[in-house]
């Protein structure tokens, strides 16, 4: 087989959500029999810090990575003058942009805020030549200009179709890759369809969770207490932002009761929408009913304690919760999202329902009238997240091995 390959993989954070936990499962699932795989985070953060593998070696962190997240009175004092002055440039150039084309959800601030820092940020391991360096999460700007590898590979998280961009900018920066990796299939059509020119460079690699380690999760506590007893739970985990779009789960739910179902709702995330959500729930006259639970390290117990997995997503890439519910023998309920052919098959290992509110709520009061169906769709989903050999065999080739 020869000598290992050198593998390095860029992230943002280990906080919660699905792309972290995707993270975690792709390094649990490379072989350290193959290849060292070196992780450089820009902020050594997040719950899942305490899950990378050991035979993963964290690089040390350096601190002008960590000026991206942190507020500018306090990288201005600590004497990061042109990188700040960098992120200011870039916001307001996203700001004029964003205004010009009239968007009202642009992501063009983020791939700003790094294209404009780049410049001015430090190389990662000069001294090292790998075989391949994965970016795993967008903007892709520090892989493509400050590191050294035969080979590079970025990810695609999302759906392009359904956020606003600088297209030109980020196929600029798409283009310096020698593989692009999609996470689905509908993922591919949603980028290409935003930058048809890069089609030979895609790659198909689903997500690659860690079954046993999730299991396990699951299996650490008992959260029974913290749920009501004799209703229908239900359960929906992810960021509280426009896209998870949680903040129709109180009107659904309430849709729901008015259908007969005894159920309770529960989210787990964090987020600038939650106020929103808050003011939703009390619109809707759900506070008994609708619960927020917050950010939680361990959010598998919750899933495995519950009736019902829903994601009622506005747009997904390949949503990592899903595939984790599925693991844990749960039923999964997912909104007709763009996507969502891609996630799961309908009627097979999970159920598609109306991305409206009222579609939505009969779609999952359906399900839970339906145990039949429940039990077919949890059995259609057993393999969910089993790891990629095939998925695997093309990063190794990627790697030269």
């Amino acid at each position: 087989m020869g000598e290992k390959k050198r593998i390095l993989i860029v992230s943002h954070a280990l906080e919660l959500g699905g792309a972290e936990r995707s993270l975690i499962g792709l390094l649990h699932a490379l072989s350290p029999q193959r290849c060292q795989v070196d992780l450089f985070l820009l902020r050594h953060e997040g719950e899942l810090m305490g899950d990378i593998p050991p035979h993963i070696r964290l690089l040390p962190e350096v601190a002008a990575y960590t000026v991206l997240a942190r507020p500018m009175k306090d990288t201005l004092r600590e004497g990061h003058l042109l990188l700040t002055a960098a992120r200011v440039f870039g916001k307001l150039a996203a700001g004029v942009y964003s205004r010009r084309h009239r968007y009202t959800e642009s992501m063009v601030a983020l791939e700003y805020s790094h294209k404009y820092t780049c410049p001015f940020m430090p190389a990662i391991q000069p001294e090292v030549e790998y075989d391949l360096a994965i970016s795993f999460l967008t903007p892709h700007y520090f892989v493509w200009k400050k590191v050294r590898a035969r080979k590079k590979a970025a990810w695609i998280h999302t759906d392009y179709e359904a956020i606003q961009i600088d297209t030109a900018s980020e196929e600029k920066m798409w283009s310096a890759y020698d593989a692009i990796v999609s996470i689905s299939e509908q993922c591919t059509r949603g980028f290409l369809s935003r930058f048809p020119a890069l089609c030979s460079k895609i790659v198909r690699i689903d997500h690659m969770l860690a079954p046993a380690w999730i299991r396990a999760q699951a299996d650490k506590c008992d959260v029974s207490g913290e749920m009501c007893r004799g209703v229908e739970k239900l359960l929906s985990v992810g960021r509280f932002c426009h896209a998870k779009n949680f903040d129709n789960v109180p009107d659904i739910c309430r849709r729901l009761r008015a259908l007969g179902r005894d159920v309770h709702w529960y989210l787990i995330g964090f987020g600038g929408d939650e106020e929103l959500i808050r003011s939703k729930i009390t619109e809707a006259g759900m506070e008994e009913h609708v619960t927020i639970l917050g950010k939680r390290e361990n959010p598998y117990p919750y899933m495995k304690a519950c009736d019902l997995y829903v994601q009622p997503s506005r747009y997904e890439g390949n949503c990592v919760c899903v595939h984790e519910a599925q693991i844990l023998g749960k039923p999964v309920v997912i909104a007709d999202y763009a996507t969502s052919a891609s996630q799961l098959r309908d009627g097979v290992d999970g159920i598609i329902v109306p991305m409206d509110n009222e579609g939505c709520a009969q779609g999952i009061a359906t399900v839970l009238a339906d145990e039949a169906l429940r039990k077919r769709i949890v059995a259609g989903g057993w393999q969910a997240g089993t790891p990629d050999q095939t998925a695997l065999e093309i990063l190794y080739r990627l790697s030269g091995d």
